[in-house]
Formats: C-alpha cells, sequence, structure tokens
C-alpha cells in the first residue's frame, strides 16, 4: 500500500509539472487547447454553410462538429502526448522512484482532463449559439469520450516503448494518423457512408468511440452498428503491448 500511495505522489508531481511546462510557459498557453479545435470547428462550419447546410442528419451543425472533433483530439493528443513521454522527460529517469510508467500516465492523465474541459466549454457555447440544450445520456457521452482518451493513451504507449528501440517511430506518429481523420466519421454522420465504406470504418474502434459521444449527446440520435466493447478490446490488447514494452523501455533507463 505504501508503495502504491508513493507512485500516486509521483505521478502527481510529474502532473503539476507538466502542467506547468505545456500551459505555464507560454501567455496562451491554456487558451490554445480551446483555440485550437475552435478553429476547425470554425472552418468545417464555414463550409457547410457555403454548401447550404445548417444542420448534419437533422442534428445542430455545431455541436455535431464538437461531438467528433474534440472526440478525435481527445484520441490524436493523448497520443501525442504519451508517445513523446519518455524522450521528453529522461532526466526524471534518474530519480529512482520514477518509472517511465509514471511519465505516460501523467501525461495521459493531463490530456484527458484538458479535453473533458474543452468539450465542455465548446459545448456550453454551441447551446448559446443553437439555443438548444439536452442530452440522453451523460454516462454514454462521457463514456465515449474516455474510450477515445484511452486509445489514444494505450496506443500512444505501445509507440512510446517503441522509440526506445528506433527513434523513427516518433517521426512517423503524425503521418500515421492523419488518414485516421478522414475515416472516422469526424465530421458526418457513419449512418451517411456507403454501406460498404461503413463496413470497413466500423474496424476503425475509433469510430465506435465518436458515435458512443453522440448517440449519448443527442435526443433520438441512435447509432445503430457501435459496440462498446470493440474499442474496450482494442485497449486491452493494446495496454498490454504497450505495458510489455514498458518493461523494456525500464530496463534500457
Amino acid at each position: 500500500m505504501r508503495g502504491v500511495m508513493i507512485q500516486l505522489q509521483v505521478i502527481h508531481a510529474i502532473l503539476l509539472r507538466e502542467v506547468k511546462t505545456r500551459f505555464g510557459e507560454h501567455q496562451w498557453g491554456y487558451a490554445w487547447a480551446l483555440i485550437e479545435p475552435t478553429i476547425w470547428i470554425g472552418t468545417f462550419v464555414g463550409m457547410y454553410y457555403l454548401m447550404g447546410r445548417t444542420t448534419l442528419a437533422g442534428l445542430p451543425l455545431v455541436s455535431f462538429l464538437v461531438t467528433g472533433i474534440v472526440t478525435f483530439a481527445a484520441f490524436r493528443k493523448t497520443s501525442n502526448q504519451t508517445v513523446s513521454a519518455i524522450s521528453g522527460n529522461k532526466g526524471l529517469l534518474f530519480y529512482p522512484q520514477v518509472r517511465p510508467l509514471d511519465l505516460v500516465m501523467s501525461r495521459a492523465l493531463l490530456e484527458a482532463a484538458t479535453q473533458f474541459v474543452v468539450f465542455t466549454l465548446l459545448m456550453i457555447g454551441a447551446v448559446l449559439i443553437e439555443g438548444r440544450l439536452g442530452f440522453e445520456s451523460a454516462l454514454s457521452t462521457i463514456a465515449g469520450l474516455a474510450m477515445a482518451v484511452g486509445l489514444g493513451a494505450s496506443f500512444g504507449l505501445v509507440l512510446c516503448g517503441l522509440t526506445t528501440l528506433s527513434t523513427t517511430v516518433e517521426r512517423i506518429h503524425g503521418p500515421l494518423l492523419r488518414p485516421l481523420f478522414w475515416i472516422s466519421a469526424v465530421f458526418y454522420p457513419l449512418d451517411s457512408a456507403p454501406s460498404g465504406l461503413r463496413e470497413v470504418m466500423l474496424y476503425n474502434p475509433l469510430v465506435h468511440a465518436i458515435e458512443m459521444v453522440r448517440d449519448g449527446w443527442f435526443p433520438g440520435y441512435q447509432s445503430r452498428h457501435i459496440d462498446p466493447w470493440y474499442p474496450a478490446g482494442w485497449i486491452l490488447v493494446l495496454l498490454f503491448f504497450g505495458l510489455s514494452l514498458e518493461r523494456v523501455a525500464r530496463r534500457k533507463a
């Protein structure tokens, strides 16, 4: 029990350090976490208005885009932060209490908290713009966001472990994720995709997380194809491989 408490204190200390490093050194540090997805949402809103569309699948446009873009960002940013957790904090590993897994967990927790706050603030803004408030299930919405964070953290943990074997992994991480944006139903309903493409997209666990968020947020929106156990299974498998690689990283640290 004492060992667990020590590790929790270590994670808390690293978490506070990460907050100061990421957000405290620049005047726009905290604001940028909100500005970036707002720019993406504004861009797509502008595109849809130019095409003469103000709703998607009968749902308010801004809220719909928030559910997709922020959920995808929760995956991408968590993955980005965890993949460089060890390489960006090698100096801390000289302390015997600090393990590579502590660095990964601290970054994942910080990104999870950040994205939940961003989602809440953007949805408040969407409600003020659209004048509509109401959601089906807060539990489903939170679970979908948590799944996205879990996928990002577990995937990032695998790549983080692989970076100890080859530094090339960190460089290819960004290009590897870019195609996912277009095949994750971020800015369109899954049911609007052609049936053949939809079947392929359902192999992407992030699609299930995004649709879970929408299923929980919008009353009457029912995604007939999602399976919450599918992304959960991906998270468990990736965690298994990631933790195995973390042991390798610990020996090399």
